[in-house]
């Protein structure tokens, strides 16, 4: 299988870049530029590498730096923003900093005739987002591109396949950004397009079905999209020798926990063993209106559930995570940032009794791992199912956790997506669910007075839920979801809609 090795410099979009690459059926991983080094990048027989951005200028001492080594290693080579800027600097050119030269947003791009621009016209738009730039391309390297504020908005050395781009072609603000990445992976590269979704899942079935032959197997099961397509998939390799474990800690919406039970005991004849530990949970978060603390309690108690139900299970071979490629990257390595930790990485306390953990997933994004489940059969409700944050409920309820409360959540976020849904909005948008505030106020009902409850309606658009746009939802549709609220819902007198984007707001409120 080819593959492209992405080196990441501290950018932004690293995980877009490698999203982008196996968008066009060629493997992508991302690796810290600390982390390898030109021999080891020799031996694993990449068919290409590709400089991320970065926040930082090549002259500063501080800012990452690579082994020029890089330039002879033989390898196609494509620069992005800041990585362009690095090529430049190792290949001996200047790079340098004016005001009058940054440019962010969209900037018109006028391109020259290389394989690069294969299909791209000759004057377009791009992104751009950069303090410094190349003032001339490097000795052995030509100009291939120009804006009206940078001689250098794209360069190459046709010898040696090593090409860079001051814009960012991922973003999909670059008009023929896909077109350009198009032309270095397989025009430059030399690629083939042998990455597939249908082939990873026969693949990985036989892997496992013979690593796994006759092992008993256990699998925590959220009911979410990674760790539901992690169970089937394992399913399908072992059969019953898979025991899923659902816990159900109440802080699901309304009918999840009862769907997520048909689906994997009924659908798919799993063996699942469903753990009822609402009271439990309400117990441990009671009283408690700190985001993060919330957030620790649960996953702490959501190991000590498991933990119980496991030692009822017994001796067993393989633990089974949905772990996906973001969940590895984002929980940093070394002296690599840490974004967030996630619970999926690392595996569990040593109390659970078994041998390896099982990880069937790392290697995908959230698009791939859709894929996986609609090609293993999975219905599309459960494989299309919203991003829903592990502590569940307990971070869209504000304040102190009670099973009153969480109710009258539950029927609001119902309400909120039923509408959508009848509206025709569901696939205009990308989540959208209901918070409930601890703010009360002032309403009228029935000709008396009341105070109640506030809710806010959120639903954003993203490609990537790193940046995220407030939905515009139709009037209408918002009208009937505050109306149906109010009405079905008696202790809630004011209904809102978030209109705040992220950033400077996150997605989730805690």
């Amino acid at each position: 299988m080819q593959k492209i090795l992405v080196l990441d410099f501290g950018g932004q979009y690293n995980q877009l870049i490698a999203r982008r690459v196996r968008e066009h059926h060629i493997y992508a991983e991302i690796k810290p530029y600390n982390k390898i080094t030109v021999d080891e990048i020799k031996a694993a027989g990449y068919s290409g590498i590709i400089f991320t951005g970065g926040p930082n200028s090549v002259y500063d001492p501080a800012s990452p730096h690579y082994d020029p080594a890089i330039l002879d290693a033989g390898i196609p080579l494509l620069g992005i923003c800041y990585g362009c800027q690095l090529i430049a600097y190792m290949a001996g050119g200047d790079v340098a900093s004016a005001e009058n030269s940054s440019e962010y947003g969209k900037v018109a791009l006028t391109v020259g005739d290389n394989p690069l621009f294969d299909g791209v016209p000759e004057n377009s738009v791009c992104w751009m987002s950069h303090r410094d730039f190349i003032p001339a391309a490097p000795e052995g390297f030509s100009a291939i591109a120009h804006t009206a504020q940078c001689p250098t908005a794209a360069m190459c050395d046709e010898k040696r396949k090593i090409y860079g781009v001051q814009f960012h072609p991922e973003v999909t603000h670059t008009e023929y950004g896909q077109q350009i990445l198009h032309n270095f992976l397989y025009k430059v590269c030399g690629c083939v397009g042998d990455w597939q979704m249908d082939s990873f899942v026969e693949n990985k079935i036989k892997e496992y079905r013979e690593k796994l032959a006759g092992k008993k197997v256990l699998c925590a099961l959220s009911g979410g999209v990674d760790s539901s397509v992690a169970a089937v998939l394992l399913h399908k390799a072992v059969g019953d020798n898979l025991v899923c474990v659902f816990v159900d800690h109440g802080l699901l919406r309304k009918g999840e926990a009862d769907s997520v039970e048909q689906i994997f005991r009924h659908t798919f004849n799993m063996n699942l063993v469903r753990v009822d530990a609402e009271e439990r949970f309400l117990t441990k978060l009671a009283g408690v209106t700190e985001p993060e603390k919330k957030r620790k309690i649960i996953g702490e108690e959501f190991i000590r559930v498991f933990e119980d139900e496991a030692k009822k299970i017994g001796k067993v071979n393989y633990l089974v995570q949905g772990t996906i490629y973001p969940d590895v990257i984002e929980s940093g390595s070394g002296d690599a940032s840490t974004i967030k930790s996630h619970h999926n990485v690392g595996g569990l306390p040593s109390v659970v009794d078994f041998d390896e953990i099982i990880e069937p997933l790392r290697d995908l994004f959230k698009d791939e791992v859709r894929k996986v489940g609609l090609t293993l059969g999975i219905p599309e409700e459960l494989v299309w199912r919203q991003p829903f944050p592990g502590p569940g409920l307990a971070i869209r309820c504000i304040g102190d956790i009670t099973k009153e409360k969480l109710d009258t959540l539950r029927e609001a976020d119902a309400i909120f997506r039923e509408e959508i849904a009848r509206g025709g909005f569901d696939k205009n948008t990308n989540q959208y669910f209901a918070v409930l505030t601890d703010t009360r106020s002032v309403g009228v009902m029935g000709d008396a007075r009341t105070y109640g409850k506030t809710v806010v309606l959120r639903a954003v658009t993203t490609d990537d839920f790193m940046t995220a746009d407030w939905s515009r939802v139709p009037y209408d549709i918002l009208e009937k979801a505050s109306t149906r609220i109010t009405n079905e819902i008696p202790d809630i007198t004011r209904v809102t809609y978030d209109i705040t984007s992220k950033p400077p707001a996150t997605v989730e409120w805690e």
